[in-house]
């Protein structure tokens, strides 16, 4: 646990000593702010229909997913690849650590900053909770499907950064894999007839998933999913960087 704890250390002193992770963190407060702020000024709106602001910024908007689809590709394109187009792999890897605990730790150095970006939008609920009365299970449980969504895409991103040296193209890898899991579960609404195979899509449709969450409802079946994927990812990362160590 030492020998994670340090990896993740480092990453997080890499990330707040370069310049890209506080422009990201800029633009990414930025940017959710002025979508939340369209969304109260859309149900501001006496002709719209009653609906908590909290639902739709939750994964209720087109604007999350691409905002997520763009910035968690910045966040771990990086990760690996760096240390391959630097050479310092090597030195890290001949290290007394392992390939799983290589990933994890820079996994989880992702992942704090993940969640270092979405911390201050808890601003938001207290502006609310200002305002009217907030239920705080659904808002709880919204948070709960952005942690877990994170999981599983920061997981998708890591074994992206393994596959190439150039960034770039780490970031560009991660972003396609992404937009195809995002995807699989939208082809079950083009279904008209019922099937085992649409009823398996539905269970992965991220949207769906989302809106479940941002609604209150902690389905297990979202929460296996978006485990299992991201679990999947990280042992496919680092059996990826055990193959690359012996080439």
């Amino acid at each position: 646990m030492r020998k994670t704890w340090a990896i993740i250390r480092r990453e997080l002193i890499a990330y707040f000593s370069s310049p890209l992770a506080y422009i990201v963190m800029t633009a990414f407060l930025l940017m959710q702010g002025y979508i939340f702020y369209l969304i109260v000024s859309f149900l501001n709106n006496p002709q719209t229909p009653a609906m908590t602001p909290l639902r739709l910024f939750f994964g209720g908007t087109i604007f999350f997913w691409l905002f997520l689809l763009f910035v968690v590709p910045v966040i771990t394109m990086r990760l690996i690849a760096e240390e391959r187009r630097s050479g310092t792999i090597e030195v890290l890897l001949t290290s007394p650590v392992t390939e799983a605990q290589v990933v994890v730790g820079k996994f989880l150095a992702a992942m704090a900053f993940y969640l270092a970006l979405w911390l201050p939008t808890v601003l938001y609920v207290v502006i609310l909770a200002r305002h009217s009365k907030i239920d705080l299970g659904p808002v709880a449980a919204g948070y709960l499907g952005v942690v877990l969504l994170g999981f599983m895409f920061l997981a998708v991103g890591t074994l992206a950064s393994t596959l190439s040296t150039n960034q770039l193209i780490a970031a560009i890898i991660a972003f396609a894999a992404m937009v195809l899991l995002f995807s699989i579960g939208l082809v079950e609404q083009l279904m008209t007839s019922s099937s085992l195979l649409r009823d398996a899509l539905s269970h992965m449709n991220l949207w769906t998933q989302m809106d479940d969450f941002a609604k209150g409802i902690v389905d297990t079946r979202h929460v296996v999913y978006q485990l299992s994927v991201g679990i999947l990812f990280l042992f496919l990362a680092a059996k990826s960087l055990e193959v690359k160590k012996w080439r």
